[in-house]
């Protein structure tokens, strides 16, 4: 044969058979001599080996694909056997030849096509038939390999080893027993080498011969058996237990006639004959009736003790299933008559018997039977069953049935009724509830899922949740996964395509999920199961299409993968974003893992500066807080299995990183539920019943994959819906007729994928035996070790004391879910039941539950407790919600039994009783809670970091004590007790105050402290501590902490604080320097320092110390994490690397889980150092290739060094902006940059800029020390610019004019000064060095305008399209003009008016910071001029007006639309040019925002100003909509329908009719248009919500309002299905809409301002729509209530009158009084006395839950604050208790009516003299406190907002001079001055003390003359005015001062 180089070794393989077999088809075998042919037969067997192998051992693992043998080797084989004429070949060539035959079917590695294999078996079984022994083995060994060989190439060998078994069989019933024998040893080789079905088969063949007589043939059996049961390594019994269906029928048929094979069988067991036989019963009695075998029977029968027709009812399930699968005509017929003859002979006389009566009582399981072998691998056995299954149908078919006898519909309708029951049976043998099951037992059970939907059809869907948790649980399973997934593409193949959706997610998930663990032929499943959903049901999943998992990790998928992604090509990323969100959400575990994988590399891809851009600006993207909030989800997701998905949820939160919580809200949803009537009431009970179900249950239902657990769920399930009165009924066609309406909406109030998943548990009929438990004895916490298993006992035993028969059949359904592994369930039910069981009046129970409280509570506070951490922190926080749930169940029931208070003293006797009972359980329940010990719950709290909750009670006792005090105090004076009076002043409340001051502190609260640190008299140095550290003075702190190391050097805890201090300093040498020192001393300390140690090491580059540190401590604290990933980093090795950061992420991420879902803002600091982890890791990835020095990189390093920068510049700016958050950010980002060991330039520049970013967050924090330092690394960088930031420094410190000076010394150095340009600058901040010098030359006075403006010019010119050089130098030219002298302003100013007007206009044309500075004094300067008939004629006004027009068409419309009102209001101009740009900006807006500008113009269209209207119908002619809401506003209801409802259409007949409309609900959010962060394109920005809400429909019921206006409410549905109500009123509405106006615009600058947007300072606004002049509509602010019926509440629970004599008189005295000191006195001891403050028991009432109430009092702080400074600028008068209301959802402040402004209440009969409410119960409102703290700062930093914005604000106002309110024309018409008074003056007399608050000059009264105060000055003014009494003393009694 001739070599080829180019051959591979298959191919020369192949030539040398060919030509083998070409040498012995031609020619006979030449040396017919025995030993030659031995010879010849031997090479052969080796040849295969040594072309193979060569001189390897022969091994399966080296064989070699493609090589066909057989055919070569059969043909030698007959040559050799055939070469003897004689026929005398000896038995030693015939075993080798049958040995080399052996060695080819060994090595042949192609598929066996049916000829050869027949030719290969005939051949094989001669040799089994051969005389001599030898030979006889040999062929069997030979067989043996073919059986190997059919195993090894063939798809589907099960059938083919089958078959070639049946060719055995005969052998084995061979007369000649010596080929039993061998035949015998060959069927044992066949099984040790073989498993699955040959190994069957050995067994089954070896059995029949232990029915031989012979006993060697049995013994031959018997020993190939043993050796069998050796080589597997099982038992006997395990060995053939799989195979008893086919070996105990065989053998019990022959018990007669040979009973020996029984007993031998039995004996090799080692089990009784009677128990085999027992066992074996549901094998053998289907055999035995099948052949009416009546002998057999009876002695089995005799065998069992009894007889043949109780064999019958005991096993009917299997005889019957195996009678109806019989396939002979009539045999199962004959089969069922023999079985009814059998019990009819039994039966006594005269009974009748029917066989449906038989199958009825065994349907679901004989079904189940006949199920499990559609999933047998035979074809005929699953035909037989299907067969089987149809005949059973047909003998069951209801007569009622309306269907086709016998037709398809009816077959699966009757499949249909039974499935759960089938499904359920078949759960059970998976979970080996009934026995155990073999490994082949259980495939079958599984593949006959799959084959069952096929016979139920689309039907089958109604056990979805079954099949699919069976599923999930097996395909993990690897013995199972490939029937699992067999069964899985048959399920999801019958579903109609509106079915298949809900089972994507969980589909794809799980498939990618176990990927790695199928075989090949489950690939090749699940990869059929993905296609048919992407491929063939891709369009037609709708929404589901988001839930289909990413394939793109698995190579096999790539074309499944690529259709996936066409169908979602045109996703945005927020869509992406979005379904990956509610994916991670999803109750599925595998579906939400996968989710994680998904987002982690979404977010990592290109796709992060999309993330990014959400996290930019002031106010992040709704987005954001889903995403946090699902992160923060999935990583305190409870529950096995769940590590993996936290690990993702940490990475993703450290990818996203440490996101200012202060511009993002978290999604919060809380499904809680409080039941009043202690399930006394039957509509709240099954309300709470359907709450479980589609709350708790349905979610957990659906997504385990523990199928025991389901089946406990499934049942709580079908016993709640039976509460509910569910019936079947309500889902089969026809039945709904006898289903009462009250049923059945409740049934449609449930959500469709609720009501998927429980219709089939209407039917189905499971039944759970439970155990009453044993009674335990109480504390049961102290003696269970978990938490886990704390809460499932306690509950368990709660379950069992519950009272009320409602209560008991709702709560027992759980006892079995309770016990699960999942505490989900026993965490939701334990309030419920503990609520129950207190109110039930058991003193025992009650005493118990006491009793369990504070063994929790006390284990907290105990310093001995054994309790692990977890154990702890957990009972805590779930005992803490059992008290909140208490808590509000109390404050429901009060409100309750409040509403329920007879009128004229007569109330019906059921609700007295009701009443009755509520009262008594609120006492029982009162009781409970006033004996837990206030101080120990504070404690408590304290302990497990609860610190609200620890505030909320020490405040409750503080405010009792102040309370109580001031009681005895005015009764001592009263008394006239001086000494008594005294001692009450002299009671000190100092220690309370420190412990509060302390728990603000923790809150992380500067405000709280500093409000509690104005009622300390003499703080304490730890008290000074706090306060420095929460304010960030931590020099001031260090300076502290030094003091008290000199008197106690020996206090760790004050090394701790000093080490803090230097820390957040960035003092690290001095901080490594004092640890060094510390641990000389104390060098026991180590592992508390470590952290310290570590971080200042790695900072000042010591890496060898950071490795001794590491290497030597078990610690884990954030920086001894770090430090490791450093070190890894540092040694380049990558899987130390991947370990490490895995390792932290765990560690820092635990903090995280045990902070709840909730807790953002507690974690933060965890969130930070995930922040830090993954910073380190990209940074590591960027810079490494960086590290071989200058000039080595590529430039694509370069460029992915740049991508980087720019994404860690994103990320800073999206952080908290504090100096000590933001320092440890570039801190470790200076590490790993210097760690790199590069020289690159781009890496030493980025160290260099962040130490420049360092000084300035820390100049603004006002470290200046820290700052300065850092500007000197930054210069030792060789930093570009860090002069600038020297500057700032220095001007920050006090000294504008050495900044100025060393600013342009600076600039002089760096080739700046002198410098003329003219082409575009290489860097912005060229251009901000040029205006910052203007900036600096005009705040220090000293230089002309001129030269100011020439450098603010140059900084402009340098580059004319950047915003803030154009803005600057416009704000400048118009400073200028307005300090000009009135004459040469008409001059000199017109010209300045234009400068102005072109740098602004540029401003607004390249961006949007500036805007509504810009907009808003643009549009006033050019109409202004416009309108003054000296200015509009002139060139200098024709270029503006060209100026402004050319700007329209260059500029977004929507920045003009931030300006829309004051445009509007201009609409009535009378210069014609400027009047032809304006109303084309008004075209161009409201054709490019039509939905929204209407609004905002439909009152000019509509007003009674002829001109105005007339000119605006020019613009809009028709706006009909509109004209229907003004009609209905200007209808004036008649007395008598005042407080009445009125129909809609009696009033405006054609609304009705527009409905649905595409107009917009004018609410306040749809109608304000929101500005691009400053990095935004401007091009493509969307200023408006995507899905504002239009009207979807008007109610036409009007509720017309008791007030004096009788305004008209109205309800509206909206397009997003959600209800708006509107007040239709006659009013002028268009003061409250420019406020709303103004309200907005100032709403932006407080989250622009850093110090507001920590504090989330805000004003509540509301939609607010102006008709015209007249009327107008406002929107209906729900779940608010004004103050004055909450006050009048609360007081009249304490039995004091709101009006009364002793009132009157008092003010009757206050009037008397002499001054105003003394009027105050009198007010205060005769008014104010008899009204004692209480406002603060309605937020305790309101928000019994700590966290939440903290949160609404401070809301209500911050917002009382905002609004009380807005209303005194803009004098907002009438502040009655009526115009304030309390959002009783989140404590907010809300002020409505807003006709008094402008001072106008100081023109009042009875003056107003307070700037805004202040009174005591207001200021009760705000805590202990009172105004200091939180009040007072929330007032500074508005105030300050408002002054800084002065011009801005005021331009927004400008909308009032331009639109006069019809009140001041009414005044000058009334007015009697013959001198004429233009309106417009009127309204700029209005505005103009506005403009001088602003300006800081504050009035006591409007005569008064005024002074300028600083901005805290300002504020405590005002806050002494408005609280004086003497003044409240003089205000209108209406107005309330007295509360």
């Amino acid at each position: 044969m001739d070599d080829d180089d180019s051959s591979t070794d298959v191919q020369l393989i192949s030539r040398a058979l060919a030509e083998i077999d070409s040498r012995f088809e031609k020619h006979p075998v030449w040396n017919t001599a025995a030993t030659a042919l031995q010879a010849l037969a031997k090479k052969l067997g080796e040849l295969p080996c040594l072309l193979i192998h060569g001189r390897e051992g022969c091994s399966y693992d080296l064989q070699k694909p493609g090589l066909a043998f057989i055919a070569v080797y059969l043909k030698v084989a007959f040559r050799i056997l055939e070469s003897d004429e004689s026929r005398k070949i000896s038995a030693s060539v015939r075993a080798a030849v049958y040995d080399a035959l052996g060695r080819a079917l060994r090595h042949h590695s192609t598929t066996v096509d049916e000829r050869m294999f027949e030719e290969t078996m005939g051949f094989v079984g001669r040799g089994m038939r051969d005389p001599d022994r030898l030979v006889r083995l040999a062929a069997g060994r030979a067989f043996v390999n073919l059986v190997q060989l059919i195993q090894r190439v063939n798809e589907r060998p099960a059938e083919l080893v089958t078959g070639t078994f049946q060719r055995v069989y005969p052998l084995l019933r061979h007369p000649d027993n010596r080929v039993k024998e061998t035949t015998a040893i060959t069927v044992g080789l066949v099984g040790k080498t073989s498993t699955a079905t040959a190994l069957r088969e050995s067994v089954c063949a070896l059995v029949t011969q232990m029915c031989e007589h012979n006993p060697i043939l049995k013994g031959t059996a018997i020993m190939q058996l043993h050796a069998l049961v050796k080589h597997h390594d099982k038992s006997p019994y395990s060995l053939t237990a799989p195979y008893l269906h086919r070996i105990a029928p065989y053998l019990v048929h022959r018990l007669k006639t040979h009973p020996d094979g029984v007993q031998e069988f039995c004996h090799f067991l080692s089990v009784a004959q009677r128990d085999f036989i027992q066992i074996t019963l549901k094998h053998t009695l289907p055999q035995l009736f099948a052949e009416s075998d009546l002998k057999g029977l009876e002695a089995v029968a005799a065998e069992m003790n009894t007889n043949v027709a109780m064999l019958v009812l005991d096993y009917g399930h299997h005889i019957l299933a195996h009678a109806f699968m019989l396939q002979g005509i009539g045999q199962t017929n004959k089969t069922l008559q023999f079985i009814l003859n059998v019990l009819k002979a039994a039966a006594t006389e005269g009974s009748t018997l029917q066989i449906t009566s038989i199958i009825g009582s065994c349907t679901v399981l004989l079904l189940t039977e006949i199920v499990i072998c559609l999933g047998d691998e035979d074809p005929d056995v699953v035909d037989a069953a299907g067969q089987g299954l149809r005949k059973v149908a047909r003998l069951l078919a209801s007569s009622k049935s309306r269907l086709p006898s016998g037709s398809d519909e009816e077959f699966a309708a009757f499949l249909k009724e039974h499935m759960l029951g089938i499904i359920s049976s078949l759960n059970d043998m998976l979970q080996e509830v009934h026995g155990k099951q073999s490994i082949e037992s259980k495939q079958k059970i599984l593949r006959s899922y799959g084959e069952f939907a096929k016979q139920v059809g689309p039907a089958i869907s109604n056990v979805a949740p079954q099949i699919m948790a069976t599923l999930q649980t097996m395909l993990i399973v690897p013995q199972f996964s490939d029937a699992a997934l067999q069964s899985w593409h048959a399920f999801l193949a019958i579903l109609e395509p509106a079915d298949i959706g809900p089972h994507v997610g969980p589909t794809s998930a799980s498939f990618v999920a176990s990927w790695s663990l199928f075989s090949e032929r489950g690939r090749r499943a699940a990869k059929q199961c993905l296609d048919y959903m992407v491929l063939h049901r891709g369009r037609e999943l709708g929404q589901y299409l988001a839930e289909v998992a990413d394939l793109g990790s698995i190579p096999e998928l790539a074309e499944t993968n690529a259709a996936l992604a066409a169908l979602r090509s045109g996703w945005r990323p927020q869509k992406r974003l979005t379904a990956l969100l509610e994916r991670l959400e999803s109750e599925s575990l595998a579906v939400a893992t996968q989710a994680g994988v998904e987002l982690k590399a979404f977010l990592l891809d290109a796709d992060e500066e999309y993330i990014r851009s959400l996290t930019f600006g002031d106010v992040f993207n709704p987005l954001v807080g889903h995403l946090m909030s699902a992160l923060y989800r999935a990583a305190c997701r409870d529950g096995e299995g769940t590590e993996t998905l936290h690990d993702l949820a940490f990475d993703c939160i450290g990818i996203v990183g440490a996101i200012d919580p202060d511009r993002f809200e978290l999604r919060v949803d809380d499904h809680r539920m409080i039941m009043l009537s202690n399930f006394t009431d039957d509509g709240e009970s099954m309300a709470f019943a359907l709450h479980l179900i589609r709350d708790v249950l349905v979610g957990a239902f659906r997504s385990t994959s523990d199928i025991k657990y389901q089946s406990y769920l499934a049942y709580a399930i079908q016993q709640l819906l039976q509460f509910c009165k569910f019936t079947p009924a309500l889902v089969n066609p026809g039945g709904s007729n006898s289903v009462p309406i009250r049923v059945r909406n409740r049934w449609n109030s449930l959500p469709k994928h609720v009501l998927e998943t429980v219709s089939p548990l209407l039917e189905s009929r499971f039944s759970l035996e439970t155990r009453p438990l044993k009674p335990l004895s109480y504390p049961i916490y102290t003696s269970q070790s978990t938490y886990r298993q704390w809460v499932q006992t306690w509950t368990s035993d709660l379950i069992q004391k519950v009272s009320g028969d409602r209560a008991k059949e709702i709560f027992h359904v759980f006892a079995a879910v309770v016990r699960n592994k999942d505490v989900g369930v026993a965490h939701h039910l334990l309030p419920h039941l503990v609520l129950n069981v207190l109110a039930s009046g058991d003193p025992e129970h009650a005493g118990a539950i006491r009793t369990e409280l504070l063994a929790v509570l006390e284990d907290q506070v105990n310093p001995a407790s054994r309790s692990s951490p977890d154990k702890k922190l957990l009972s805590a926080q779930t005992v803490f919600t059992l008290l909140d749930h208490l808590n509000k169940w109390i404050r429901a029931v009060r409100q309750d039994l409040a509403k329920q208070k007879p009128d004229n003293g007569r109330r019906t006797s059921r609700n007295s009783q009701i009443g009755s009972d509520a009262a008594e359980q609120l006492l029982r329940i009162d009781s409970v809670l006033e004996n837990i010990d206030q101080s120990l719950m504070a404690n408590a709290a304290f302990q497990c970091k609860a610190y609200a909750r620890s505030l909320m009670n020490l405040e409750q006792q503080l405010m009792a004590c102040r309370q109580r005090d001031a009681k005895a105090k005015r009764e001592a004076e009263q008394r006239r007790d001086a000494e008594a009076v005294r001692a009450i002043d002299s009671v000190s409340y100092q220690d309370q105050y420190e412990r509060l001051h302390e728990l603000y502190a923790y809150l992380d609260d500067p405000d709280g402290m500093e409000g509690v640190s104005t009622m300390i008299l003499s703080p304490s140095l730890e008290h000074q501590i706090r306060q420095h550290e929460s304010t960030g003075t931590w020099t001031s702190a260090q300076s502290c902490w030094e003091v008290r190391l000199q008197y106690e050097p020996d206090n760790l805890e004050y090394h701790l604080g000093l080490l803090r201090c230097l820390r957040n300093l960035g003092h690290y040498d001095t901080l490594r320097t004092h640890v060094m020192g510390v641990l000389t001393k104390h060098p026991d300390w180590s592992s508390h320092l470590v952290g310290y140690q570590v971080e200042s090491e790695w900072m000042v580059g010591h890496w060898e110390e950071v490795q001794s540190l590491v290497e030597k401590t078990d610690a884990q604290s954030p920086p001894v994490l770090l430090g490791r990933i450093l070190l890894a980093m540092r040694t380049g090795d990558h899987k130390a690397v991947q370990a490490s950061l895995l390792e932290a992420r765990r560690t820092l991420g635990a903090s995280i889980t045990a902070t709840g879902p909730s807790g953002y803002r507690r974690s933060y600091d965890a969130v930070l150092n995930l922040h830090l982890v993954h910073e380190l890791e990209v940074i590591d990835s960027v810079v490494k290739n960086l590290r071989a020095g200058p000039g080595s990189s590529s430039q694509g390093s370069e460029q992915r060094l740049d991508k980087l920068l720019r994404r860690l510049s994103a990320r800073f700016d999206s952080t908290l902006p504090t100096f000590r958050i933001r320092e440890p950010i570039l801190n470790m980002r200076r590490t790993v940059f210097t760690l790199s060991g590069s020289h690159n330039e781009g890496v030493t520049k980025a160290t260099g800029s962040s130490w420049l970013t360092s000084s300035k967050i820390a100049r603004k924090a006002g470290h200046t020390q820290t700052a300065y330092s850092a500007i000197l690394q930054a210069q030792r960088c060789n930093t570009p610019y860090s002069f600038v930031e020297n500057a700032k420094l220095i001007r920050a410190r006090g000294d504008p004019l050495r900044a100025l000076q060393e600013l342009e010394k600076a600039m002089r150095l760096s080739g700046f000064l002198p410098q003329e340009r003219s082409q575009r600058p290489d860097d912005v901040i060229d251009l901000t060095i040029h205006v910052l010098r203007a900036r600096y030359m005009d705040h220090t006075d000293r230089f002309e305008d001129s030269r100011v403006c020439r450098e603010f010019r140059r900084g402009s010119d340098m580059w004319p399209k950047w915003e803030s050089g154009q803005f600057h130098l416009g704000q400048f030219q118009d400073d200028c003009f307005k300090e000009l002298p009135p004459a040469d302003k008409k001059t000199r100013g017109i010209r300045m008016n234009f400068q102005t007007v072109r740098c602004f206009v540029r401003a607004i044309r390249h961006g949007s910071k500036y805007i509504y500075q810009t907009v808003p004094r643009v549009l006033t300067i050019w109409l202004d001029l416009a309108e003054d008939d000296r200015t509009s004629s002139s060139d200098v006004f024709k270029k503006i007006n060209e100026e402004v027009s050319r700007a329209i068409k260059q500029t977004p419309m929507y920045k003009w639309y931030t300006a829309f009102p004051q445009i509007v209001s201009r609409i009535g101009m009378r210069n014609e040019d400027a009047y032809k740009v304006l109303a084309n900006l008004l075209q161009n807006v409201i054709q490019e925002y039509p939905k929204q500008a209407l609004w905002l113009f439909s009152a000019v269209v509509k007003s009674t100003t002829p001109q105005r209207a007339h000119r605006s119908q020019d613009i809009l002619n028709k706006l009909m909509f509109t004209a229907d809401l003004l009609k209905l506003s200007n209808f004036t209801p008649s007395e008598r329908e005042r407080n009445s409802t009125i129909r809609m259409t009696t009033i405006v007949k054609h609304l009705q009719d527009l409905m649905p409309s595409e107009v917009l609900i004018p609410l306040q959010e749809s109608l304000t248009a929101s500005v691009p962060p400053t990095s935004a394109s401007d091009a493509h920005h969307n200023p408006f919500p995507v899905n504002a809400p239009t009207f979807a429909r008007i109610h036409d019921e009007v509720e017309v309002m008791s007030s004096m206006a009788r305004p008209k409410k109205m309800t509206i549905q909206g397009s997003d299905g959600q209800i708006y109500t509107f007040l239709a009123k006659k009013d002028d509405l268009r003061k409250d809409s420019r406020l709303m106006d103004f309200n907005a615009i100032l709403n932006k600058l407080l989250k622009s301002d850093t110090e507001s947007r920590r504090r989330q300072l805000h004003i509540r606004t509301y939609g607010v729509v102006s008709l015209n002049e007249e009327a107008g509509l406002i929107q209906w602010v729900p779940n608010t209530v004004p103050i004055r019926p909450v006050l009048l509440k609360l007081y009249d629970r304490q039995g004091i009158s709101s009006w009364n004599s002793a009132i009157r008189h008092g003010f009757e005295k206050v009037k008397a009084a002499s001054d105003n000191e003394e009027a105050g006195k009198v007010f205060a001891r005769e008014v104010l006395s008899l009204f004692p403050p209480i406002l603060h028991e309605w937020f305790i009432e309101t928000f019994p839950e700590p966290s939440v109430w903290l949160a609404s009092r401070t809301a209500y702080s911050r917002t009382a604050a905002v609004m009380s400074m807005v209303g005194y600028i803009l004098g907002l008068g009438d502040r009655h208790c009526e115009n304030i209301l309390l959002d009783t959802n989140c404590g907010d402040v809300v002020h409505v009516d807003f006709d008094c402004l402008f001072e106008k209440g100081q023109a009042l009969e009875t003056p107003e003299i307070v700037p805004f409410r202040l009174t005591h119960n207001i200021i009760d409102g705000f805590g202990v406190t009172g105004v200091e703290g939180g009040f007072r700062i929330s007032c500074e930093v508005t105030l300050r907002l408002l002054r800084e914005n002065k011009d801005c604000l005021m331009n927004v106002l400008d909308a009032f001079v331009h639109d006069p309110l019809v009140e001041w024309a009414d005044k000058i018409r009334r007015s009697k001055n013959t001198n004429p008074v233009d309106v417009r003056t009127v309204s700029q007399d209005a505005l103009a003390p506005i403009e001088e608050k602003l300006q800081g000059i504050f009035k006591l009264n409007k005569s008064s003359p005024g002074r300028q105060l600083s901005v805290s000055n300002h504020v405590q003014s005002l806050i002494l005015q408005a609280s004086d009494n003497a003044n409240l003393a003089r205000m209108y009694i209406g107005w309330a001062p007295y509360h």
